[in-house]
């Protein structure tokens, strides 16, 4: 089958398996791959079950310690001696985490054998793999757990700093870097279920806008002789920003902790996929990130992705119960939460929608937020927050419609019919606790 690829009629959103998709998730910390204690089989079978559809993994070229930003359980924080990546083990002791160290002349089979099995499972369950290369060292604990490190490995790599790393500032790094995506692009080759991140969060740690143009160059090098290509996904910003001058390989641009949601707005023009690639340093309330996504989704985003920490390793069924003080939150009634936006969604022809800013006229009461992705005339998705009820001033064509009240926990809906003469009509909603949505679709 063909990779997933931009929608040919609208590359706001993906085109996957012959359906127009949207991805939508919540998952573990990115250390399904290069955690060996992570059952992968169990975890995707909970995806699957929720009803999602994304999981992010990293390469194994980086990893955490435990304790790293406070999380518990902590999937990118491998036991002693659990750590799996791209390279063999030497015969040499000494990897600070437990083992051999690594020799770069060498892959591991064993690794790209889970690599390969991981995006197989995944795509037999309909889940799409973002397989994130690189990441910045935040700190030096990080970069003194890499495989690169002088260190970790008996290749003698240049005793660089953190923030050099990811800079092309050392050839012997950059070719063992150029190796690396080589070996990833043609061992995944045969899949259609995954797509390439070039780095996360690159705006920290040293990462350079030169070293994220000549990996997008090396993967685009290494696919040149594919019929049809993957994509790949470049990380922008936390929160919002204006892309000036983006990179014509990039097909998926991500924004971490995307509230608001502007900067869908600010990049629609650009014809690619926005993607709220990563959320959960919030606190542990679901309705703060049920309302991002919604939000996101809404604004006319095509990928959201919540990190969830009921994942970790012995709990790959999502039931870990962290602390209440985990910097985010996560669990089985918040993919539930997920669930009920994805088929929300589904029940639209959403290739054909767009952000509104033009129908809803007006939102009561005061404290009331309600935002619309339509296609006027024929189909409204519009979400509310705030207050207890809504009434909703939405100007629409002559006609007759359904509008159905979604509860957003739960799915369950009230459908009201509406015969209208045309321009504005009012629509008041049920009452809700949080938040509420609602579908209008012309008969």
């Amino acid at each position: 089958m063909k990779p997933l690829a931009l929608h040919p009629d609208n590359p706001h959103y993906l085109f996957f398996r012959g359906k127009p998709t949207i991805l939508i998730t919540s998952g573990e910390h990115y250390g399904a791959v290069l955690n060996l204690d992570l059952n992968q089989t169990q975890y995707l079978d909970t995806l699957q079950k929720d009803g999602l559809n994304l999981t992010r993994t990293f390469s194994g070229i980086y990893c955490e310690p435990p304790g790293a930003f406070k999380i518990k359980g902590n999937t990118l924080a491998p036991a002693p001696g659990k750590l799996i990546c791209p390279w063999a083990r030497s015969t040499v002791a000494g990897y600070k985490n437990g083992g051999n160290k690594f020799d770069l002349d060498k892959w591991d089979d064993a690794y790209f054998a889970r690599l390969k099995g991981f995006v197989a499972a995944a795509g037999q369950r309909g889940i799409v793999v973002e397989v994130v290369l690189f990441c910045p060292f935040y700190e030096d604990s990080m970069w003194l757990l890499s495989p690169l490190h002088p260190a970790n490995n008996v290749n003698n790599t240049p005793q660089a700093d953190r923030k050099e790393v990811w800079a092309l500032q050392h050839d012997a790094l950059t070719a063992i870097q150029d190796k690396m995506v080589h070996k990833f692009v043609e061992e995944l080759r045969g899949f259609d279920n995954f797509y390439f991140e070039i780095c996360n969060e690159p705006y920290f740690g040293g990462v350079t806008l030169e070293f994220q143009k000549h990996i997008s160059e090396t993967i685009a090098d290494a696919e040149k002789t594919f019929p049809v290509k993957h994509l790949i996904a470049q990380n922008i910003a936390n929160g919002k920003a204006k892309i000036s001058a983006p990179n014509a390989a990039v097909s998926i641009f991500n924004f971490h902790y995307a509230t608001p949601p502007d900067t869908v707005g600010m990049n629609y023009a650009l014809n690619k996929v926005i993607s709220d690639d990563e959320t959960g340093f919030k606190g542990v309330a679901d309705f703060t990130y049920r309302r991002e996504a919604w939000n996101f989704i809404l604004a006319g985003g095509g990928i959201f992705d919540n990190l969830d920490y009921s994942f970790s390793a012995g709990h790959e069924t999502g039931d870990f119960q962290y602390p209440k003080d985990q910097p985010g939150g996560g669990s089985k009634a918040y993919r539930a939460q997920l669930r009920v936006l994805s088929e929300f969604m589904s029940g639209f022809d959403f290739i054909k929608m767009a952000p509104d800013s033009n129908s809803l006229k007006s939102v009561l009461p005061q404290g009331v937020s309600a935002r619309v992705l339509s296609q006027p005339g024929k189909q409204y998705a519009i979400y509310i927050h705030g207050g207890k009820k809504a009434e909703l001033k939405i100007e629409l064509p002559a006609g007759e419609y359904a509008v159905r009240w979604i509860n957003t926990l739960s799915g369950i809906g009230r459908t009201d019919e509406l015969k209208h003469a045309g321009g504005e009509v009012s629509l008041l909603s049920p009452d809700y606790d949080e938040d509420i949505a609602v579908k209008i679709i012309s008969k």
